[in-house]
């Protein structure tokens, strides 16, 4: 078996020694509760939470907690599920985690997590994103609560548009044949597509009938080699050749070259639109007048399915400070909290709060709404941030955007999902 099956495969042991070990019930560091000199810590990933935000939870939870610190450390997605399992197998555990909503359930099924099922009505109840709740309940309890959601949305340059001569694509089809006009009349990337963005995949092979793995009985069958995967992949090899993105890059902070104007289209969550039109300073940018967006269009028309991104939120069992972190997770659940999200762009984790996100970007609240409409997940199972954390799709399209051969590939592929989802 490949060495990274191996590897991912390890990840759950050490969870559930972690979950097994851990301090689910209970007292804090400082002793029975206290604030006094306990310092909170806190892991966000990536920089899709804004600095507003952060602000208010050191603040809020500090002017509550008189004595104790909290402390934002930022980590990256890249590797995110390995850095997490050794982090909360070891006795220095974070205080409050962020995952991808994707990867929570490999966490609450081990055990990883306190049980927050006491909580749940406090921290928003039936106002939570229920898919997001599912994802982060087992057997019955609660364990990572919601923290954002968010679709992928296409922006494009509309300067550029206008110089090829093309109108919004309406299928999949005119998509990729835009990408490839595009990038013969600008001279740019058609579309930004570096080649580990397997999340900017999926909706071509769900649009065109297939399927990453399904559950059959009790096994589950990997269908990335089946006729109508491959058909998608085949349009996802072809988009990829109108990028002059590195074909071994991943889909961090992919906005950067499409708002210097080294592409004319790019596919990304709807909460880019920020660092689009102003860049690290706050300044605008030049594409800040030129930028339009579009629901990615589906096979036949309308929107496709795409990736329901976003990230659930949780204390790890082995946090030696389980009260304050409750604290500091009513916060960061907080109808304060989460309108300064919805106003960043973000799908807050309240329902509620859903209007924020059209008031704080009109142009793209119906983008945005279409898009989630049609929103969808990765297989429900808890072993698939294994699949993740091996990097198998991510050096599948890796040998895609270098040219290799689709079906021999898929079908190694779904022979390593298999092994893992099945083992």
């Amino acid at each position: 078996m490949n060495r990274k099956l191996i590897g991912a495969s390890a990840v759950l042991g050490a969870l559930a020694l972690a979950g097994c070990s851990g301090n689910a019930a209970g007292g804090d560091a400082a002793g029975g509760g206290a604030a006094d000199g306990a310092e909170l810590r806190v892991w966000l990933v990536g920089e899709d939470t804004p600095q507003e935000a952060r602000d208010y939870l050191v603040e809020t939870f500090e002017a509550e907690n008189e004595g104790a610190t909290l402390v934002i450390e930022e980590q990256q997605w890249t590797g995110i599920v390995d850095l997490l399992t050794t982090a909360m197998s070891g006795s220095d555990s974070p205080d409050i985690v962020e995952m991808g909503n994707t990867q929570a359930a490999a966490f609450t099924s081990a055990g990883a997590f306190a049980d927050l099922t006491d909580m749940y009505e406090e921290l928003g109840g039936d106002d939570l994103l229920p898919g997001f709740v599912e994802a982060g309940s087992f057997d019955g309890a609660f364990y990572a609560a919601p923290y954002y959601s968010g679709s992928r949305v296409v922006f494009y340059n509309t300067a550029m548009f206008e110089e090829a001569g093309i109108e919004v694509p309406t299928t999949l089809d005119e998509y990729v044949a835009a990408a490839e006009r595009l990038a013969e009349t600008t001279g740019v990337s058609g579309v930004w597509y570096p080649g580990k963005d397997w999340y900017n995949a999926l909706p071509f092979i769900w649009e065109n009938g297939g399927e990453i793995a399904v559950l059959e009985g009790e096994q589950w069958d990997a269908q990335l080699s089946s006729p109508e995967s491959i058909a998608g992949l085949e349009q996802v090899q072809a988009l990829m050749a109108t990028s002059q993105a590195p074909k071994d890059g991943d889909e961090t902070d992919a906005w950067v070259p499409f708002r210097e104007e080294q592409a004319a289209m790019l596919s990304a969550p709807s909460w880019a639109y920020w660092s689009i039109v102003a860049d690290e300073d706050q300044a605008e940018t030049a594409l800040a007048d030129s930028l339009g967006s579009f629901a990615l269009p589906g096979k036949d028309g309308g929107a496709a399915q795409v990736f329901a991104g976003g990230s659930n939120i949780a204390i790890p069992a082995a946090s030696d400070n389980q009260e304050l972190a409750k604290g500091a997770l009513r916060i960061m659940l907080s109808e304060e909290y989460q309108s300064i999200l919805a106003e960043a762009g973000l799908v807050p984790a309240l329902q509620s709060l859903g209007g924020d996100v059209a008031a704080a970007t009109p142009e793209l609240a119906a983008v945005i709404a279409e898009a989630a409409a049609n929103a969808k997940l990765t297989p429900a199972s808890p072993k698939w941030a294994d699949v993740e954390a091996a990097q198998l799709l991510q050096d599948f399209f890796v040998q895609i955007a270098s040219g290799g051969d689709i079906p021999s590939l898929a079908e190694e592929l779904d022979a390593d999902i298999e092994a893992i989802l099945n083992g």
